[in-house]
């Protein structure tokens, strides 16, 4: 789930990414195949593509995979025809979800996610009925190298036009306007920090505190399940779970 640290932190603690590599090269791939059709095949000439290399490089899908699947895309009638479409809903307690979708088949896609939804606590909405509660935002989070000055960072990150930066145990979280996301991760990359990841995002202007835990364990299973669909390529939620709640509840 994009846009919301505390999701990353869960899905780091019950290992899920290596296990799930192969489902995130699959997502990876389509993304490359849309930027691809839309924009040409060189990533100088077509920011989506250089983006979505970039986000495959940092998941580490090999370069000899990325240029496959480029050259196919950019081939006559290479790669499947996938169509981007943004679904919106509500989990338990009423907390706002947007998924950005790749697929190949709308009508079934929508009767899948709907049903996911239904199953779980949540309902699928109509267009609009929570984007207004996100807005479109640069996300970096990078680790700090030993011995770096935080402050010194952070400044820098700030003068490259970082709307906000935070450190904590040496991981840098920064927010930016989406044009300005490559120029502040250039910054800081020069200046020895490791990115974990940088992408555009979709970060909600307000939250819902989830403070029982059964209702936490939920909305979190609905989340999970959603990412899990093959044709979502990102969850975007606002739900927030207090750290004490996360701790009555088995995420493992």
């Amino acid at each position: 789930m994009a846009g919301h640290s505390k999701w990353a932190n869960i899905k780091h603690r019950k290992a899920r990414v290596d296990e799930k590599r192969a489902q995130i090269f699959t997502k990876i791939s389509r993304e490359l195949i849309v930027a691809t059709k839309q924009g040409g095949s060189d990533p100088e000439a077509n920011p989506r593509l250089k983006a979505v290399i970039q986000k495959a490089r940092q998941a580490n899908l090999p370069m000899d995979n990325i240029n496959r699947v480029i050259q196919k895309a950019s081939g006559e009638g290479g790669g499947a025809n996938y169509e981007e479409v943004v679904y919106e809903g509500y989990g338990p307690g009423g907390v706002a979800i947007m998924l950005d979708i790749l697929t190949d088949n709308r009508n079934r896609t929508a009767g899948e996610i709907r049903y996911i939804f239904s199953r779980n606590g949540g309902s699928l909405g109509e267009n609009g009925c929570v984007a207004w509660m996100f807005e479109k935002k640069g996300i970096i989070v990078a680790n700090l190298p030993p011995g770096a000055e935080e402050e010194s960072v952070m400044l820098a990150a700030i003068e490259a036009g970082a709307d906000d930066v935070s450190v904590e145990d040496g991981v840098l979280e920064i927010t930016t306007a989406p044009e300005d996301l490559e120029k502040v991760q250039q910054k800081i990359t020069m200046m020895g920090v490791v990115l974990e990841r940088a992408e555009t995002s979709m970060v909600p202007t307000n939250t819902v505190t989830i403070t029982d835990p059964e209702q936490a364990r939920q909305v979190l299973k609905l989340a999970e399940l959603l990412e899990d669909h093959d044709d979502v390529q990102t969850v975007f939620a606002n739900f927030d779970i207090p750290e004490e709640i996360l701790a009555q509840i088995d995420i493992g």
